[in-house]
């Protein structure tokens, strides 16, 4: 497995994949996608034996972007990393992507951020994500109402000093 960052070839798999794990995430287009990472401080892309097999984005603070659960980080915390976003394509997942992906970001930021934010669906339910993160050691510091109160996501924070990093 190789985590590198985001290049322009990897865009139409990052659309492709964001938009089929839908309502996990929110459907994006080529050019929100280019904005999303254009605001990132970190975007990784996860390959398997050459093969595109999932990716990640992470936000600092003080952004212009209008995400109802970064705009709640924002008021709540000074100095974090946000995870906008994480998607594993199927074919891959229990290979330790997303371990993999949080391992990586945990050593990038680990000196420079204290805590790493991010949500999950509490309705729709993603018990897997939940169970995860959980496992990774994010807590629960809010929830809060999205979609015009279609959704209901589960605010959660890890403290990256107290990361296991491999």
């Amino acid at each position: 497995m190789l985590i590198r960052p985001f290049e322009p070839d990897d865009l139409a798999n990052v659309v492709a994949l964001n938009n089929a794990s839908v309502p996990d995430v929110n459907e994006l287009s080529e050019d929100d996608v280019l904005r999303l990472v254009g605001l990132s401080d970190a975007a990784l892309v996860a390959e398997v034996d050459g093969a595109f097999a999932g990716f990640c984005w992470v936000m600092g603070p003080g952004l212009p972007y209008e995400s109802l659960n970064y705009v709640w980080f924002s008021q709540h915390y000074t100095e974090f990393v946000y995870l906008d976003r994480i998607a594993v394509h199927p074919h891959y997942r229990r290979y330790g992507i997303g371990s993999a992906f949080y391992s990586e970001l945990a050593r990038m930021f680990v000196a420079t951020r204290p805590v790493m934010l991010c949500e999950v669906n509490l309705r729709p339910r993603n018990e897997t994500s939940l169970r995860f993160h959980e496992r990774v050691g994010f807590r629960e510091v809010g929830q809060q109402d999205t979609d015009d109160g279609k959704k209901t996501v589960s605010l959660l924070a890890w403290t990256l000093s107290e990361a296991q990093l491999g």
